[in-house]
């Protein structure tokens, strides 16, 4: 089942939890991974769900029922943690030196899954925020190992120049003569 946005909807820290989470009205908490570090200061106090979150998250359902082939809930996990990161997790400064580059140039917009590779693996990721020359990615691969000692897991988002983003699948044309 696909949850809706509702007007009762709203953005809180959990100090329980010590998180940011989503009240889906007064039955339902969803605890996204993003601590308090990571956020900008406003998502410290509760907000509204708003108009704008909203359209994000009902524009992302559509996209990924597309383009990924997973449950309803784990699709709505993904969107409530993407619009999270897109309106409340602070800027980031773009980290490609850990990926390969890809050797198809790709046209990145918010909802598109892609794949970046890191050494010698591949992680499935979400485009949460384009900029005109670096996309901010949400993994939804369970981890990625950037180097011995850094790991990013599931959900963590990273930004990345749109050279280290690779397609999901290739499409050649083949011209006959």
């Amino acid at each position: 089942m696909i949850l809706m946005p509702q007007k009762d909807w709203q953005w809180n820290f959990s100090l329980t939890h010590q998180v940011l989470s989503v009240s889906l009205g007064s039955d339902y908490e969803f605890l996204t991974p993003y601590t308090s570090k990571l956020l900008i200061p406003d998502a410290r106090d509760s907000l509204e769900f708003s108009v704008e979150h909203a359209k994000f998250y009902i524009d992302l359902l559509d996209k990924l029922s597309t383009s990924l082939s997973v449950t309803d809930g784990a699709i709505v996990q993904i969107a409530l943690n993407a619009t999270a990161a897109h309106f409340l997790i602070k800027p980031q400064m773009p980290k490609s030196w850990f990926f390969d580059a890809s050797d198809t140039c790709v046209y990145s917009e918010v909802g598109k899954v892609f794949y970046i590779k890191a050494n010698g693996h591949k992680s499935l990721v979400v485009a949460v925020e384009v900029g005109l020359q670096a996309t901010q990615v949400m993994l939804l691969s369970s981890e990625c190992q950037l180097t011995d000692s850094k790991c990013l897991k599931q959900f963590d988002t990273i930004k990345v120049m749109h050279d280290r983003l690779h397609p999901l699948r290739v499409n050649r044309q083949v011209v006959a003569a």
